[in-house]
């Protein structure tokens, strides 16, 4: 439980998320990333991206401005992210890969649904979504399961920046 501080307001660290009344041989951990890298087109409507992440934190202020969000570099190595995206049409895609946390931990995942691509208010950026379901992984990952969600943009020379969210169960 959130530890509570002046104002009404609440403190709360949150690596691990815990719930003592449940199983204890499943945890749920999260993590969120900013990826940057290349796409690559490796065969008609079908691209390949590779992107890398320092180890980082996500901060967010939330005030009178509304929130001010930044990602602040910690202690730690990078993670490297691989996958195939495959696009059924302009906007829709299927993505399949893996992300790499260094160690011999890596998750492997693949799209929930389609995922989605469009344009930005940015002439020469593409904005899009998509949700990843984790299908196990190697190391601390064997048998995990979670979702990660990505807000990501490509440019028209094909970088990637792409920003992830992800609840994970590791047994």
């Amino acid at each position: 439980m959130p530890e509570a501080v002046g104002g009404g307001r609440s403190k709360t660290t949150i690596a691990l998320m815990s719930y003592p009344e449940r199983n204890q041989s499943v945890e749920c951990a999260i993590y969120s990333l900013q990826l940057r890298g290349q796409a690559a087109e490796v065969a008609p409507g079908v691209l390949r991206a590779v992107t890398a992440a320092p180890s980082s934190a996500l901060a967010t202020t939330v005030g009178r401005e509304g929130f001010e969000g930044r990602l602040e570099l910690v202690e730690g190595d990078d993670a490297r992210f691989e996958s195939e995206v495959a696009f059924s049409d302009e906007t829709t895609f299927r993505e399949e890969g893996t992300i790499d946390f260094g160690g011999g931990n890596r998750l492997r995942f693949r799209t929930v649904g389609v995922g989605w691509l469009g344009s930005s208010p940015e002439p020469e950026l593409r904005h899009g979504a998509v949700i990843w379901e984790v299908d196990g992984g190697d190391g601390r990952f064997v048998g995990a399961q979670g979702l990660i969600t990505s807000n990501f943009f490509v440019s028209d020379t094909g970088d990637v920046t792409g920003n992830h969210l992800g609840v994970i169960f590791v047994r």
